[in-house]
């Protein structure tokens, strides 16, 4: 199965994030944006595992070593990342010292069980769409006009699966631990 762990995201975010993706499809000549219920912000990739027990034992091994009470999440601001096959578009994150040394105390943890988490930089942000072309009068600041400063109260993460159910991708929690 495919897992990651993920911080969900509130039903005020979702509502918040679908405007601008609503925005943004406007815009676009093409893209697979992202379905209101998989909206969240990715921790650690850990890809295909038959191992979900071990990734559940890290994750609290983490949470408990890392000792992190509940903590603020301050989202704002589009950005990109360009990619030959079209863009990948983003809302993004404010640096937070929690969740950097959340993200790193479950990245270390599940190295050590032994889990093959993706190897790069964390770069927080909420995926709104992936292979997006923008038609030629697109201005990337008439949407971030658009976009104002939300915050959200993080007091748990989750292991979550990812799988295609009848051609869409669904993510399904499969396991989560308070802060």
């Amino acid at each position: 199965m495919r897992l990651f762990t993920a911080i969900t995201l509130d039903e005020e975010i979702k509502d918040y994030l679908s405007k601008i993706i609503e925005e943004l499809t406007y815009y676009s000549t093409s893209g697979n944006f992202t379905r209101r219920e998989n909206l969240h912000l990715t921790l650690n990739f850990i890809g295909e595992t038959d191992r979900p027990d071990a990734a559940m034992k890290a994750m609290k091994e983490a949470i408990l070593k890392a000792n992190v009470p509940p903590f603020q999440l301050l989202l704002g601001g589009l950005g990109r990342f360009k990619r030959r096959e079209g863009d990948l578009y983003w809302v993004g994150v404010a640096k937070e010292s929690s969740l950097w040394y959340l993200q790193q105390e479950v990245a270390k943890s599940l190295r050590e069980a032994g889990l093959p988490i993706e190897d790069r930089e964390f770069k927080p942000h909420l995926t709104l769409g992936r292979k997006v072309t923008v038609g030629k009068n697109f201005q990337i600041m008439s949407i971030e006009k658009s976009i104002l400063p939300k915050t959200m109260e993080v007091s748990r993460i989750h292991l979550m699966k990812s799988e295609r159910i009848q051609g869409k991708l669904t993510y399904t929690e499969i396991y989560h631990l308070d802060l």
